[in-house]
């Protein structure tokens, strides 16, 4: 059972710490929600209580998975393959497993293509989700801010020897 406090991450949307439950009327039954408030955009997502365990909820990434999560950060980007809509697919799938390796790999790949070219919208509005994704759980998991983050894995990108 999730309790106010408790840090989670969330699939498609990132990390958060359960603000609250709020009770609410949804097509005349009442039903029960965690919300969970995102340390970044201050968004607030509303979670139904009763269907909290088939959503992918887990807990923040431990240490072990931080450092992976840099490594796949620091490597090179996968080859583009096919269309920009199947790769859009492949991203997309990749990001709604909700593993941190994914959504790293997805992030580096789309940040690395918008620096040699700029990407469609598409896939820009799956670079700022992954990279919202990615940073809000690292927040938590590193006790650092957004903008810490964000410098950090700028820094392992610059790295990169590509090519």
């Amino acid at each position: 059972m999730l309790r106010v406090g408790d840090k989670i991450f969330y699939p498609m949307h990132g990390a958060g710490v359960i603000d609250g439950v709020e009770h609410c009327e949804v097509m005349g039954e009442e039903k029960s929600y965690y919300v969970l408030k995102l340390p970044i955009g201050n968004l607030k997502v509303m979670i139904p209580q009763d269907n909290a365990d088939n959503v992918g909820i887990r807990d923040i990434m431990n240490p072990e998975q931080v450092k992976s999560v840099m490594a796949v950060f620091a490597s090179p980007p996968d080859k583009p393959v096919g269309s920009w809509n199947k790769r859009f697919q492949a991203h997309l799938d990749r990001m709604k497993s909700g593993d941190p390796a994914d959504v790293a790999a997805v992030a580096r790949n789309l940040l690395l293509q918008d620096r040699q070219r700029k990407v469609s919208s598409g896939e820009r509005r799956l670079l700022d989700l992954s990279k919202q994704i990615l940073v809000s759980e690292l927040v938590y998991a590193c006790d650092k801010t957004p903008e810490e983050v964000e410098a950090w894995l700028g820094e392992l990108l610059d790295g990169i020897k590509q090519g």
